[in-house]
């Protein structure tokens, strides 16, 4: 398929696609006879795990050197899986520290509506 359609499938603009080939995401992009890209369904899959990796905040670079590891093949596979255990673990924590932050605006949510209700004064926070 060609860019257009890849982006379509993927959401990543034909841009940004050019930009992870250039430096390194996206690596071995097949070309066709009139130099065109021409991806793959195995190019999908490995756009929508590049999308997972960023929406979990992973840097570009860490996802770049995630990259060249696999373009290594299975010898490289105990370091992938230590670079993304790492990215679980931080991950963990990130969504440890937002469930915090829900907590206390929750709090300040409900010390609003009982304001509002009760019409109490404000405090000043």
């Amino acid at each position: 398929m060609n860019i257009k359609e890849f982006s379509k499938i993927t959401g990543i603009s034909a841009h940004t696609l050019r930009y992870y080939e250039k430096i390194g995401i996206f690596q071995g992009v097949i070309r066709n006879s009139s130099g065109h890209r021409d991806f793959s369904e195995k190019d999908v899959l490995w756009a929508e795990f590049i999308n997972r990796l960023k929406e979990t905040g992973m840097p570009l670079e860490q996802i770049r050197k995630y990259a060249d590891l696999r373009k290594q093949g299975i010898r490289t596979a105990n370091a992938r899986m230590n670079l993304l255990v790492n990215h679980a673990n931080a991950l963990k924590e990130k969504i440890s520290d937002e469930k915090r932050h829900l907590r206390k605006i929750k709090e300040k949510i409900a010390y609003y509506e009982n304001v509002i209700s009760n019409k109490i004064p404000l405090d000043l926070e």
